[in-house]
């Protein structure tokens, strides 16, 4: 009879952060596969869809907070009232009774405009132009003279000025619509460059969290999730912005490093404003696999990962190919195994 094995296993098998820790004898005579006593407990090789998730904690809400702040002198005069949709070409507050407006596009106003300026900056803002319905220009990267033209008729409208230039202290500009979240200034005071004026988000509920940088694997922009809602039910959403947050050692604490990931819903949930919700992430799923519980996996001697087979009332171990593992269960392969086998489960 071929030798047994001559130290029995050490430890269970432990689950984390997607891996397997499993202490154990090798095979005898450093074999892949030997007789061995039949074992009391064994489990059943199954196949199935395994999907490595993780539970996180999330906040809903309407995302970043955007303080804007004016870059006029004057009296503060009126604002956009907190809770309220502002959109393309409407107010987001007035100074001396003079409108700044917002309007759509990532690149932030930096300069005047007039005739003869040419740039990104000028093409952003003659889309904005288009779109509210000015015409008799063309929209590309060149401020001519009829773009000034259909600038002083927006002015007109506005009550501004007829220019023809662009004051960049006359406009916002944002990725769309925003929400007034609160208002850090009244009507009657006194505004000068750099006086907090407004807050705003997005107008969009999407889901929150903050993840230790290890769980970088978990994140993908354009990742699917399922968020959990305080009732219970569950509202898919998107990954849509990962961002990574260094906080710097203050006092007693280090330094440290987080992922800051927004989630998107594909329909919002109703009848909730803030809230906090459990976020399911998904890192990798695999379909119609093999599984045995990791509990059952052994460490080989020469390197890799084993079974105890039980078939015909005899016991026999065998080399495996390892794969994902999840739940508590780990996709194997190789090994002449099968759907439906039994396999020993260490005590």
């Amino acid at each position: 009879m071929r030798r047994r094995l001559g130290i029995a296993v050490a430890a269970a098998a432990a689950l984390t952060a997607g891996a397997a820790v499993v202490v154990v004898a090798g095979l005898p005579d450093g074999q892949a596969e030997a007789e061995a006593s039949v074992p009391p407990l064994t489990a059943e090789v199954k196949r199935e869809t395994l999907v490595d998730t993780q539970d996180a904690d999330g906040e809903l809400g309407y995302g970043d907070t955007t303080a804007h702040v004016s870059r006029l002198s004057g009296t503060v005069t009126w604002l956009a009232a907190a809770e309220s949709t502002v959109r393309r070409g409407k107010p987001l507050y007035r100074v001396d009774d003079d409108p700044v407006v917002l309007l759509y596009g990532s690149l932030p106003a930096y300069r005047t405009l007039s005739a003869g300026d040419t740039g990104r900056d000028v093409k952003q803002f003659e889309k904005n132009l288009w779109a509210l319905g000015y015409r008799g220009f063309t929209v590309d990267r060149t401020y001519s003279s009829a773009t000034a033209s259909a600038v002083r008729d927006w002015q007109d409208d506005l009550g501004l000025e007829e220019t023809g230039k662009v004051d960049p202290a006359r406009i916002v500009y944002a990725p769309g619509a925003v929400r007034v979240a609160a208002q850090s200034a009244a009507p009657g005071a006194a505004a000068q460059p750099g006086t907090a004026l407004l807050d705003t988000t997005g107008t969009g509920r999407v889901a929150t969290v903050e993840l230790d940088i290890s769980d970088q694997r978990l994140v993908r922009k354009g990742a699917a999730v399922r968020v959990t809602l305080p009732d219970g039910t569950e509202a898919p959403g998107r990954i849509t912005e990962v961002e990574t947050v260094v906080t710097p050692a203050e006092g007693n604490e280090d330094a440290s490093t987080s992922l800051s990931v927004t989630i998107a819903f594909e329909k919002a949930p109703k009848g909730l404003d803030q809230a906090a919700v459990t976020v399911a992430f998904t890192a990798s799923e695999r379909k119609n696999v093999l599984t045995v519980p990791v509990s059952a996996l052994l460490a080989l001697a020469e390197g890799g990962y084993g079974l105890q087979v039980v078939e015909g009332g005899s016991a026999r171990y065998v080399a495996v190919e390892t794969g994902l593992f999840a739940d508590g269960r780990v996709e194997v392969s190789g090994g002449g195994i099968k759907d439906g086998m039994q396999v020993g489960m260490p005590e």
